[in-house]
C-alpha cells in the first residue's frame, strides 16, 4: 500500500480503501460533522460508522458537505444489537439509509454476534439478519456484507444457512492484541480483517517499547501502530476529532517497519488490554 486510497479487494471484487476513518465515540452533531469533513478533506475515502454509534446523521451531512462524489467514498455502517432477525434487519437498514440520507451502503456489518436480547436464540436471529442482508446485497442496496466481533464459532454457525460468506470481520486489533485464532481463521476463509481501536483506545501512548520505536523511525506512536496494522494485513480504522492528528494518521506510507519490529509489537501482549468474549457482553 502506497497511499490512504490504495485498496484491498474483497471476495466479490469490491475494492475497499486500506485505511478507514473510525467514528466510534464521536458524538452526533458538529464534532462528528467537522471531523468527518476534515478526514475527507485530508484524503480519507473510507468512513466507518454504526447505528449503535448514534452519529449516522452527522456522517451523512459531512459526506454531502465534503464536495466529494458519493461514488468516490466507501461508507460502512452496522446493524444495532436490538435489531437482529430478518424483519428487524430490513427495517433497521432502511433507518440507517434514512439517517445517512444515502441510496446505498458500501458495507453493512452485523455489529455483535450475540446481543443479550437474543442470547438464547442468537443462531436463529443471526441467520435471519444475514438472509436480509443477502437480499439487500442482491438488490444492489449494499455492495458488500460482513460481520463484526465474530469468533470462529459464530461464523461456522452463520455458514450453516448463509448463501454468501462474510467478506469482512471487524474486530479489536491493536499492539499486543492480535487475536491469533480468529485472524488465522478469517485469513484462511479470505475474510478481510478490519482493526477497530488500532490505537488501543489511547493506551498505546503509555507503552515504553512503542516510544522507543517511534524514536527509531522518526514517527509518532500512532503512525507506528497504524503502519504495523497494515503490515499485519489488517485494515485499520483510527479515529480522532483533532485535525492535526487526523492528518498525522494518514502519513504512514513513507516508511516500513522491519519484520522484527512488527513481531515485537505483536508480542506486547496485553499492553493495551485485550478483546473480551462477545458472548458475555451485557448489551
Amino acid at each position: 500500500m502506497k497511499s490512504i486510497t490504495d485498496c484491498y479487494e474483497l471476495q466479490n471484487g469490491v475494492k475497499i480503501p486500506c485505511v478507514g476513518f473510525g467514528t466510534w465515540q464521536t458524538p452526533n452533531g458538529e464534532i462528528a460533522v467537522s471531523s468527518v469533513k476534515e478526514a475527507i478533506a485530508l484524503g480519507y475515502r473510507h468512513i466507518d460508522t454504526a447505528a449503535g454509534y448514534g452519529n449516522e446523521e452527522s456522517v451523512g451531512i459531512a459526506v454531502k458537505q465534503s464536495g466529494i462524489k458519493r461514488g468516490e467514498l466507501f461508507i460502512t455502517s452496522k446493524l444495532n444489537n436490538p435489531d437482529h432477525g430478518y424483519v428487524n434487519t430490513l427495517a433497521a437498514f432502511e433507518q440507517t439509509m434514512k439517517n445517512l440520507d444515502m441510496d446505498y451502503l458500501d458495507l453493512y456489518l452485523i455489529h455483535w454476534p450475540n446481543p443479550i436480547k437474543y442470547r438464547d436464540v442468537w443462531q436463529e436471529t443471526n441467520a435471519g439478519s444475514w438472509k436480509a442482508m443477502e437480499e439487500l446485497y442482491a438488490a444492489g442496496r449494499i455492495r458488500a456484507i460482513g460481520i463484526s466481533n465474530f469468533c470462529e464459532r459464530h461464523i461456522e454457525e452463520l455458514m450453516k444457512t448463509a448463501k454468501i460468506a462474510p467478506m469482512v470481520n471487524q474486530i479489536r486489533l491493536c499492539p499486543g492484541d492480535t487475536q491469533d485464532e480468529i485472524t488465522t481463521y478469517c485469513k484462511s476463509k479470505n475474510i478481510l480483517l478490519e482493526a477497530y481501536s488500532p490505537l488501543g483506545t489511547g493506551k498505546i501512548f503509555e507503552v515504553e517499547e512503542l516510544k522507543v520505536l517511534a524514536d527509531k523511525y522518526g514517527k509518532s506512536i500512532a503512525q507506528i501502530c497504524i503502519r504495523w496494522s497494515l503490515q499485519m494485513g489488517f485494515l485499520p480504522l483510527p479515529k480522532s476529532v483533532t485535525a492535526s492528528r487526523i492528518k498525522e494518521n494518514t502519513n504512514i506510507f513513507d516508511f516500513e517497519l522491519s519484520a522484527q519490529d512488527v513481531q515485537a509489537i505483536s508480542n506486547l501482549k496485553g499492553c493495551c488490554g485485550t478483546a473480551t468474549n462477545p458472548d458475555t457482553k451485557t448489551f
